[in-house]
């Protein structure tokens, strides 16, 4: 029996190392990317509005794919039920992602990296409000460690930037709506809308149409007058900027198909153990490569604030823990599209988890 579980463990963790590392290959590399385009294509909204193109036509290819391979058909939502079920999570996931790449305008990687992670702050407020979630003495602890550690990283910040901040701070906010409600939409067994490929084909629409006029407001009329789209004197240039919004629009897919694959083939612990580590490697990587200055008191509020998130991690898995040992245990075979679109040669059974809120 204990062989048998160990067996069982190993199974699982040789088959989470490679999807956490495609993870953060690509969570890793779609931000420090965004920061580098803003350098040189100052239209967050835009390239924002061009990618959810681009993943709608990538997450179409992959359904037809599974499709052919399959023989069944897809889930396939109308207008009308796009529009009156799907219409709020893509609102707030639109907004959520221009706002991130907006900020890269002003902040840095380190900040903006630290705020992004204050969704789970939001998230717990949002369980209170609404009574999912019980008030507790350690529930009080996480989010005053969590508010703590953001107030420290920002305080007397050599780099800090108010506007960026705040966009930030507001893309936070909405993240924690956003997951919340595709988490909504994903449980929903009618909807037909459990594969990550099908929620990304028929959010991206709804998506685009939601940021648009954000778009046209902010950024229409620079954009009609800068030589950075349409007043090319080189094809050179174009060509190299079609090929940047092109790799970021690779990028934003992958990092969405691996959120929601990490969880369905792991567990949603693993993919929240998976971001902390993430931040870590982050702030890392921005201190060195990008010459991030952060102090001392910048640092400590940082493990602050991460202590916070992993004090609330443990919980969680101490009350999943808890839950499974009242109710009997639930078995779910794998997802088969899953199976044809990633060539996976096994069909074993896996456990039936819970879908919790990933970070960006």
């Amino acid at each position: 029996m204990a062989a048998g579980a160990g067996g069982a463990a190993l199974g699982r963790a040789a088959l989470a190392a490679p999807l956490v590392l495609l993870y953060y290959g690509f969570s890793i590399g779609i931000t420090f990317y965004n920061k580098w385009l803003m350098k040189s294509f100052p239209f967050p909204l835009l390239v924002t509005l061009l990618h959810l193109l681009l993943i709608f036509a990538l997450a179409a290819l992959a359904r037809a794919l599974a499709r052919c391979r399959s023989g069944r058909p897809r889930a396939a939502l109308s207008w009308a039920d796009c529009l009156r079920r799907a219409a709020p999570a893509a609102l707030s996931t639109s907004l959520d992602i221009g706002l991130s790449n907006w900020s890269f305008l002003y902040v840095t990687v380190s900040l903006y990296t630290m705020t992004k992670s204050s969704a789970i702050l939001f998230i717990l407020l949002f369980s209170l409000l609404f009574k999912l979630e019980e008030m507790r003495v350690t529930l009080l602890l996480v989010v005053l460690l969590i508010a703590g550690g953001l107030f420290m990283f920002t305080y007397k910040s050599t780099q800090f930037n108010a506007q960026g901040f705040i966009l930030v701070l507001c893309a936070s906010f909405l993240g924690g709506i956003r997951w919340t409600l595709t988490q909504i939409l994903m449980q929903k067994a009618e909807l037909g809308l459990q594969n990550p490929i099908d929620i990304m084909f028929h959010l991206q629409p709804l998506m685009f149409l939601g940021l648009f006029p954000l778009f046209a407001v902010f950024e229409g009329l620079p954009l009609s007058i800068s030589e950075k789209l349409f007043r090319f004197h080189e094809a050179g240039m174009l060509f190299s900027l079609v090929g940047k919004l092109f790799l970021g629009g690779i990028l934003a897919f992958g990092l969405g198909f691996s959120e929601f694959l990490l969880v369905s083939r792991t567990s949603s612990l693993t993919l929240s153990i998976a971001g902390i580590f993430k931040e870590i490697c982050i702030l890392f990587l921005a201190t060195h490569l990008l010459g991030d200055r952060l102090s001392l008191l910048n640092w400590l509020g940082f493990a602050v604030c991460l202590s916070g998130i992993s004090l609330h991690v443990v919980l969680k898995a101490v009350n999943s823990k808890g839950d499974k040992t009242l109710e009997p245990h639930k078995e779910a075979n794998s997802d088969p599209d899953l199976e044809l679109l990633l060539h996976h040669t096994e069909h074993g059974d896996k456990e039936e988890e819970d879908v919790e809120t990933p970070q960006q």
